[in-house]
């Protein structure tokens, strides 16, 4: 790796060790194995180093198996392949409880840091951008303005399950079932996929 590549590793594992209140610049370069002038030289500041490094470590391993869920519902249409997306993700969020818990921190540490909001906000736009992408190519009756505003929605669901896991592992998270029940419900028809009559809805 170089030393870019260091200094974000390097973050990551000073963070799951000492926490984010605990862990200095220092810390960092020093874990690295590089000068602290290099966190200045790739990032800016530590805080930069911070955004890149937990947005990058989320990206990467949920992003990925997101992509990995949605396209194995390629053949379905869009409907029916959002609940099927979601069914079971408890047990990848358990895969990445340490990343997990570190982004939650994170996203503390950018909101009480203004300078960060700016590039945190094009991070997720980046990342709801991939999501359309996949989307896109898996239902290609999607046109482009569908595929983002589902992106969207993905973005935002995802990030409440993760929020909703953290305060209750234990619990049961909503069901490939119960979405789809959600999503009849939105749509005005039956679970056994009727459209309901004026009469029936009221």
């Amino acid at each position: 790796m170089g030393n870019k590549e260091d200094l974000l590793a390097a973050a990551r594992t000073c963070i799951y060790e000492r926490g984010f209140a605990a862990t200095t610049a220092r810390d960092i370069a020093t874990k690295a194995g590089v000068s602290l002038a290099a966190i200045g030289y790739h990032f800016g500041s530590k805080d930069r180093l911070l955004t890149e490094a937990f947005t990058d470590e989320t990206g990467r391993e949920i992003g990925d198996d997101l992509e990995n869920r949605i396209r194995a519902t390629a053949g379905l249409s869009p409907g029916a392949a959002f609940p099927e997306v979601w069914d079971g993700i408890a047990e990848l969020f358990t895969r990445n409880r340490e990343a997990l818990v570190a982004s939650v921190e994170n996203l503390v540490r950018v909101h009480r840091t203004p300078s960060e909001q700016a590039r945190m906000g094009e991070l997720s736009e980046f990342g709801v951008a991939e999501i359309a992408t996949t989307l896109a190519e898996t239902h290609p009756e999607l046109d482009p303005p569908q595929a983002r505003a589902l992106a969207g929605l993905y973005m935002i669901l995802l990030n409440g399950l993760v929020m909703q896991w953290m305060s209750h592992p234990d619990g049961a998270l909503p069901t490939a079932a119960e979405f789809g029940a959600a999503i009849s419900a939105l749509s005005g028809r039956s679970a056994g996929g009727n459209e309901k009559t004026p009469d029936q809805a009221n």
